[in-house]
């Protein structure tokens, strides 16, 4: 039996997200996010420097809507030093612990590092192949992120293989590997998270649109016997359409895993790694965090 926190009280929870890249420094970003639900709202913003580092150098934050008095952008010095790479979750439990809206901040900061892989800072001579097309991006994607090579099926040799065998589109730009100085806004996205109890069933739904990405996934969940009953996506936007296309079917092997907090480490087989999609991974994961699974 699945009883979710967030639904006690209520039948629907829905939290946006809304997250944008400036190119504030010379060989750094800064990264703002913001976050808000029907309980509470945070805002946190963090200038970082690129892959490989990916490190913060300074963070602010502030609970939406502000206090009366509030500063309006208050310091995190816990996170100035942390590199968002493995264990940055746990670094950023440890730096906002002490903060008002400490959960939504830690949901932030992952949000934040997410970002830090869209946007990156190479010469701008090197930037402008990507307007030669897909083959061009692609290769740009894996000398301009360290930790692209192997995260999903299209950064594997077999995700490689497809070029050149098939029709591959996508909406990468120059201005995602070296955006000019002082640009605003240069990455934009917005996520959508929703939980909803229908009688027997709980209906999940995600959806993230950006620059590169639109993804809309749906599970229902069968209350009583906690597993999944239907699973289904949309994605009229992918990085490489014809090759990110290609492992979004695994959603459907969802359908029949229990709800439990197993399902992530489960999940990185079934539609993860090397033969999955990184976000389609990462959306189901956050829906399974909003229902406190882990």
């Amino acid at each position: 039996m699945i009883d979710p926190v967030l639904l006690r009280g209520r039948d629907r929870f829905e939290r946006v997200v809304e997250g944008w890249v400036d190119n504030t420094h010379a060989d750094a970003f800064t990264h703002t996010v913001r976050l808000e639900d029907e309980d509470l709202g945070v805002e946190l913003s963090a200038v970082a420097t690129p892959s490989p580092a990916y490190e913060i150098r300074e963070a602010r934050y502030r609970v939406r809507p502000a206090a009366p008095g509030a500063p309006p952008l208050a310091p995190v010095p816990g996170l100035a030093g942390a590199r968002m790479v493995g264990g940055f979750t746990r670094r950023a439990g440890e730096a906002v612990g002490g903060l008002p809206g400490a959960g939504h901040l830690v949901d932030a900061a992952i949000e934040v590092a997410r970002l830090a892989r869209q946007v990156t800072k190479l010469p701008p001579e090197r930037a402008a192949r990507a307007a030669a097309g897909p083959w061009e991006c692609w290769q740009l994607d894996m000398t301009g992120w360290v930790d692209l090579p192997n995260s999903c099926f299209a950064y594997s040799d077999a995700g490689r293989a497809l070029f050149g065998s098939r029709a591959v589109t996508t909406p990468m730009v120059p201005d995602l590997y070296s955006p000019p100085p002082g640009a605003t806004r240069v990455f934009v996205r917005r996520k959508t998270a929703r939980l909803e109890r229908r009688g027997a069933r709980l209906t999940l739904f995600n959806s993230m649109h950006d620059n590169v990405h639109g993804f809309e996934i749906r599970y229902e969940v069968d209350l009583a016997a906690g597993v999944i009953v239907a699973a289904e996506s949309r994605t009229p936007r992918l990085p490489y359409l014809g090759i990110c296309t290609e492992p979004q079917a695994r959603i459907a092997s969802l359908v029949g895993q229990a709800v439990d907090p197993d399902l992530r480490r489960r999940m990185q087989g079934l539609i993860g790694g090397t033969a999955g999609c990184a976000q389609l991974y990462d959306l189901t994961a956050d829906l399974l965090r909003l229902l406190r699974l882990y």
